[in-house]
């Protein structure tokens, strides 16, 4: 009886290794490229209840700011932002911010903090977006650039520091 447990040991543990390695094949998130090509056919809400579709910014270097209202952090590089979207846009950068939020929350955030580049309301779906991305830990802010053949040439999770940004957009976008 013993010899047998030991023959079936060895089954079981191979048995188990395919069965993580099928696994992680299948639910493992989708490489950033291949989520980046499919985000261009997403849309999402402006303020205004208007879908937005993400294809609009394609072809330019985008910034691209999952966040909410609530998160101290997102507050803090909204400024940054503001500035190197002016810096940048005349050659063709933009920013865009998708709230994991709702909007009536992100509505009182704007009416105390003014906001230049387009804010899309995104709630649950920005998040699932957000972990296709690369956000593995589902945190926020989360920031990617996309250079203008859509590729993800910088990804941040929390804050992003104005100089690593202001780097990357003289790299990709000037």
């Amino acid at each position: 009886m013993r010899r047998r447990n030991w023959l079936a040991l060895p089954l079981a543990a191979a048995a188990l290794a395919a069965g993580v390695w099928l696994a992680r094949g299948h639910y493992a998130p989708s490489p950033p490229a291949t989520a980046a090509m499919a985000m261009w056919q997403l849309a999402f809400p402006d303020l205004q209840g208007r879908a937005q579709p993400l294809s609009q910014w394609r072809g330019r270097v985008v910034v691209l700011n999952f966040w909410a209202s609530w998160c101290a952090p997102c507050r803090d590089e909204i400024p940054d932002f503001v500035a190197l979207r002016a810096q940048f846009e005349p050659h063709g950068v933009e920013f865009v911010g998708i709230a994991v939020d709702t909007a009536a929350n992100v509505r009182q955030f704007l009416q105390q903090v003014s906001v230049s580049y387009p804010i899309l309301i995104g709630e649950g779906a920005a998040q699932e977006l957000a972990r296709q991305l690369g956000d593995t830990q589902g945190a926020l802010p989360y920031t990617i650039v996309l250079d203008r053949d859509g590729k993800v040439v910088l990804s941040h999770l929390g804050r992003l520091p104005r100089a690593t940004l202001e780097a990357s957009l003289r790299q990709y976008g000037a």
